[in-house]
């Protein structure tokens, strides 16, 4: 048996119907694998009472919105509606598609109802469906909720079509922070402090942002509540640097530069900015801190040796190890979600690339992103398979995303000015 769940506003409601096998029988995509085949995907416009076979009106933007959903994965070629005027009832064999989503709305009181349900060409058999209901305000956000649980068919996982990204933009001439979904919708002014503001990081419950500017003349530690637009919380006002702040994975404490008694180092502080311990003394510049999933140990960067190196500290022991040995400079590490990778930036041959390498194996690291420009500031999405960055090149920063292996590269967001410091969470329920 398998679900269709219902969305009534906010609260979900599961349904019992045999519409596909049961889960424990299915085989997942890995789609990080280097030759895995795009699954092409037929979206035709979602149908309507008044249009059983899909509404070009109302139904085609809800389809282009979930194509784009599903392709921003990159595993997926959606087969381009022209081909089948976007009808629900084409040939899919012929067309070559292996599987089609047939979806469906309808008004219902006090809102809308969206359906929408997998269908496997080859097998002729329905693989899974969804049902949404909610207010037509939420109307893209129950489609893109479809999308992610269709993502979850074909790999076991959610989908991130509604996962968040901050980053620093001079756009209006002055750097300030903004947060957009992944697909690059809603852009949302976060900080207007009419200055200079750097390293965005979000709460691991994706409701807080800390970051810090120079308005006031000292680079101070902010911390703001994203689910409200008034007010933000300087929560470190220490004279000098009060920088890069790295959030536990409980979201209890932080770890920050702070510059207080001189020399840069490394300080784990709570929410409110009150110092629980020192992690580094007298060893160097020591900056841009990111915790292991686990919460036991840190990666960051120390120019200890001379130039800066990514450096990992076991938390309980204070043991430190230095991880990378190659390239002119190593910086901005980041652990993935998933624990098995860290991503950063490396100088080699005059360049800025971002590489990744296995931390019990640091020696075996791989260059992942290619072609012009400088690549910097490396984040992980939410499930820990792609990778979003900034790119400089021909006099702009803007912010490019690619699959964890270096596959896919592409431009995330288009807007005005330069985008830089990305930070990437999940999707805020």
């Amino acid at each position: 048996m398998n679900t269709i769940r219902v969305i009534v506003g906010m609260l979900l409601v599961a349904l019992s119907v045999a519409i596909a096998p049961a889960r424990a029988e299915r085989v997942y995509l890995d789609i990080t694998a280097q030759d895995v085949r795009k699954v092409v995907v037929a979206v035709p416009w979602f149908a309507s009472t008044v249009a059983p076979a899909g509404d070009e009106k109302d139904g085609r933007p809800m389809a282009d919105l979930l194509a784009r959903g599903l392709e921003f994965h990159g595993f997926i070629q959606v087969l381009d509606p022209q081909k089948y005027g976007g009808r629900n009832d084409a040939d899919w064999k012929a067309l070559g598609v292996d599987y089609v989503v047939l979806s469906k709305f309808e008004s219902v009181s006090p809102g809308m109802m969206i359906e929408g349900r997998l269908l496997d060409v080859r097998e002729d058999k329905m693989m899974a469906g969804r049902r949404y209901r909610g207010e037509i305000s939420q109307r893209d956000d129950m489609v893109l909720r479809l999308c992610d649980s269709l993502i979850e068919e074909f790999t076991g996982e959610p989908g991130i079509s509604r996962s968040r990204v901050a980053y620093v933009s001079d756009g209006t001439g002055r750097k300030e922070v903004y947060v957009a979904d992944a697909l690059g919708r809603g852009h949302r002014q976060v900080t207007k402090h009419r200055h200079l503001v750097v390293s965005p990081r979000f709460s691991p419950d994706g409701n807080y942002l800390a970051y810090s500017s120079y308005h006031t003349g000292n680079q101070n530690l902010y911390l703001t509540d994203l689910r409200q637009s008034k007010a933000t919380n300087a929560i470190s006002r220490r004279r000098g640097m009060n920088m890069a702040p790295a959030w536990s994975p409980d979201g209890k404490t932080m770890i920050v530069t702070l510059s207080k008694d001189g020399s840069p180092d490394l300080y784990l502080i709570d929410r409110q900015g009150q110092i629980k311990e020192r992690l580094t003394s007298g060893a160097g510049i020591n900056v841009s801190a990111s915790w292991s999933p686990t919460g036991n140990s840190i990666v960051f960067v120390s120019d200890r040796s001379g130039t800066p190196q990514v450096y990992l500290m076991d938390l309980k022991s204070r043991n430190t190890q230095r991880l990378t040995f190659e390239g002119k400079e190593n910086a901005e590490p980041t652990w993935s979600p998933k624990g098995d990778l860290i991503a950063f930036t490396s100088l080699r041959n005059g360049q800025y690339h971002i590489y990744t390498m296995n931390p019990s194996n640091p020696n075996a690291t791989q260059q992942v992103s290619s072609g012009w420009g400088d690549c910097e500031s490396p984040t992980w999405s939410p499930d820990g398979k792609q990778i979003a960055f900034s790119r400089r090149g021909e006099g702009k920063k803007q912010i490019w995303v690619m699959l964890k292996d270096g596959r896919e590269m592409r431009l995330l967001f288009n807007v005005k000015g330069n985008q830089s410091y990305p930070q990437w969470t999940r999707a805020v329920d």
